[in-house]
């Protein structure tokens, strides 16, 4: 049987209204890692297969109008994490913690001494810390990026139970790593470890000897998160957070049927000589790669639901697909090739439509419409309220809020009512800053302002998507309206900061 074909409850029907569905539902979140908003078949790529996730997109809901929460990885995952836009998230870039090791820890292979990213707020409420509070197993494999090995933020520490994948999302980079991290908590762990890649570190990170390495990061998570969805049972509701790290990055994968059949495809193909300073190591095919990294991708979803199907809990579980930010052109990576930047202008690290609109699809068997589509304009910062409002907390804000006396800040919309096809409320407006790059955006309606250095930018989404044309000077009014929302909307932060527009 075809892995991607896999049962739904009601395909044939109607959505049924939210009281239908299960109270308790399962529920996983695949987020990958810097794919484009066009890189799937779905949404419109004819280059690369993705026939499991476009499935997926058949028997749910395909959003057009959804947005990370960020133009990279770990503030826009702190936006899901929190429920958050980035002018409140304490994460608003990827600010990286360092310390000295020795150069030989690891055999003959250099250690790197980064061990992660900026943390949580301690004082602030995540995901797996609600669900866990309302009874749900969690469990999350691939990216953490929300907080450094022994800081106040690691998965042990934050309401997780199965944890195996990066700590440090600067690691994540490279798929034959010296070591990935775990926590069990039902194997008795008691903190973060690391998992040492025996076969990888006998041969170095950077040069010819590194496509030795044997161990590849992202079938080793992938193979983890197989395992701990099949040891969930209908008798406890599990949360499940797949941050699987394809296609970011480095492009690089086994030598097996999934690239052979685009090194076939491509031809004529792109060679990258490498880059030792970005450890990125050279790369032949680089098409080939990049699709052969998205069509393995799909597989994983495949497997996925498989496995629910398997066990008899497809139709009790929720299942949404999603990326972190917008396709990316490191290690050799061509956005150009695959049309990825044709519709929307901006890549990675940028606040234009083609950093932060990321496809988005929900399944939610008896409730959400088999092949429906929504405009619908959503934030990740509205997946806390949405699933909240799921579990039956929508009392969130007042029973999770902090008590430590400081501001508070909750900014999502449950998008519940959109799934159930029902009037659904909408966002005054989405907010984005991202200091990397000194750019913060906002959208309101169709109206979209860009702030870079300071100097704002106007453009219509209904009539420019691309944002070829500033209309700031025709409409001083609304722009001066939008720039007085951003500067209400932001908060100083010590670690991260933007030119703010003049007020």
């Amino acid at each position: 049987m075809d892995k991607c074909f896999f049962t739904f409850l009601g395909a044939v029907c109607a959505a049924m209204p939210v009281d239908a569905a299960s109270e308790r539902p399962n529920i996983l979140v695949i987020m990958c890692d810097d794919m484009g908003y066009g890189d799937l078949g779905c949404y419109g790529q004819p280059y690369i297969d993705t026939p499991c996730i476009d499935s997926l997109a058949r028997q749910g809901m395909r959003f057009t109008q959804a947005y990370a929460g960020s133009p990279v990885s770990a503030p826009s995952r702190a936006s899901f994490m929190t429920g958050q836009h980035s002018g409140h998230c304490e994460v608003r870039g990827n600010k990286e913690y360092w310390r000295d090791v020795p150069e030989v820890q690891y055999g003959v292979n250099r250690e790197y001494s980064i061990v992660g990213q900026h943390p949580y707020d301690p004082g602030h409420v995540i995901l797996p810390e609600i669900m866990k509070d309302n009874g749900y197993n969690i469990g999350m494999f691939g990216k953490w990026a929300g907080g450094y090995e022994g800081s106040v933020s690691t998965p042990d520490k934050r309401g997780v139970d199965e944890f195996f994948g990066y700590i440090c999302q600067y690691q994540a980079h490279l798929y034959y790593p010296n070591f990935l991290n775990r926590f069990s908590r039902s194997a008795g762990d008691t903190s973060v470890v690391r998992v040492l890649m025996e076969d990888n570190i006998r041969y170095p990170m950077f040069g010819p000897d590194y496509r030795k390495r044997t161990q590849y990061s992202a079938d080793i998570i992938h193979r983890h998160a197989m395992e701990w969805i099949g040891s969930q049972s209908s008798d406890k509701p599990f949360f499940g957070v797949l941050t699987y790290t394809l296609p970011h990055a480095e492009l690089v994968q086994p030598e097996d049927s999934l690239l052979s059949k685009y090194e076939k495809r491509f031809f004529v193909d792109k060679t990258w000589g490498g880059q030792e300073g970005a450890r990125y190591n050279a790369t032949e095919h680089t098409h080939a790669q990049f699709a052969a990294m998205i069509n393995r991708l799909d597989s994983y979803v495949g497997d996925v639901m498989g496995k629910l199907d398997e066990m008899g809990l497809a139709d009790n579980t929720i299942v949404i697909f999603t990326s972190d930010n917008g396709p990316h052109e490191e290690g050799g990576a061509d956005p150009e090739f695959f049309g990825r930047d044709g519709k929307l202008r901006g890549l990675k690290r940028q606040c234009h439509e083609g950093g932060i609109r990321v496809p988005f699809i929900v399944r939610w068997p008896g409730v959400v419409a088999p092949g429906s589509e929504s405009d619908h304009q959503c934030a990740f910062y509205d997946v806390m309220p949405t699933l909240c409002e799921i579990i039956g907390v929508k009392d969130y804000k007042s029973r999770y809020g902090r008590r430590d006396g400081k501001p508070e800040y909750f900014d999502g919309l449950s998008f519940v009512p959109e799934l159930s096809g029902n009037a659904q409320p909408r966002h005054d407006f989405l907010y984005w800053e991202f200091d990397e790059t000194d750019q913060m955006a906002l959208r309101m309606g169709d109206m979209k302002l860009i702030v870079k250095g300071g100097v704002p930018y106007l453009y219509d989404l209904s009539s420019d998507i691309h944002e070829d044309h500033d209309i700031a000077s025709q409409h001083p009014d609304l722009v001066r309206r939008m720039v007085d929302i951003l500067l209400r909307e932001h908060t100083q932060s010590p670690y991260f900061n933007v030119t703010l527009p003049a007020e």
